[in-house]
């Protein structure tokens, strides 16, 4: 299918075929909550701990003997009834992330740009690059476009001049190609790709 192409300055730069197995998949969003759920489970740190009663330091000593005090029985202070005790089946360090076959996640991707084409949220740029690091060139352009959230995914290699001026541009974020994720995707309201990118995602999932 035809795609009319523009430049941040919101001029006509002429037009590119996106392949319709890439850009014009059936949207299955089932496949794309896996995915969204597959990336904020991997995002998660898993660093959350508490001290096991071997994490405990002080004494192996019973405290008082079994019978006869008209106590309850005991046999360590490090037990979780006490305070500074220990937590039973508490959280432990560990990894949340999980496998996910390479064909869920490339369809995902597909589902999700084909999404964006669909609800005419998806825009070629020519280039994403700009002359110089201004942001309020950038969002002068940006206000003119009628872009208020965006995801603009550059080339292999981002434009220093761009990544500087969006950097303080609440809604607006700038990724290289390689760094394309469902989750961006649908967490922008526009999607903008420049010529390089459409290019590599047509290689990549094609």
């Amino acid at each position: 299918m035809k795609c009319d192409v523009i430049t941040l300055d919101n001029t006509a730069s002429g037009d590119i075929d996106l392949d319709d197995r890439v850009f014009g998949a059936d949207v299955r969003a089932d496949i794309i909550h896996r995915m969204i759920q597959w990336q904020l489970a991997k995002r998660r740190a898993g660093t959350h701990k508490t001290k096991g009663i071997s994490d405990i330091s002080g004494t192996t000593k019973k405290p008082y003997k079994q019978k006869g005090t008209g106590r309850a029985r005991q046999g360590s202070l490090r037990s979780p009834q006490f305070r500074g005790g220990a937590v039973i089946f508490g959280p432990v360090v560990r990894d949340h992330g999980y496998k996910l076959p390479k064909k869920v996640r490339a369809l995902a991707l597909r589902s999700a740009l084909s999404s964006k084409r669909a609800d005419g949220k998806l825009v070629v740029l020519d280039q994403a690059t700009l002359a110089e690091p201004k942001t309020k060139g950038l969002a002068a352009r940006l206000e003119k476009l009628g872009w208020s959230s965006v995801l603009i995914i550059g080339g292999a290699d981002l434009d220093t001049n761009l990544v500087r001026a969006a950097a303080n541009l609440p809604g607006v974020d700038v990724l290289p190609q390689q760094g394309i994720n469902v989750y961006d995707i649908l967490r922008c309201d526009t999607l903008a790709l420049s010529r390089d990118a459409v290019r590599h995602l047509q290689e990549r999932l094609a």
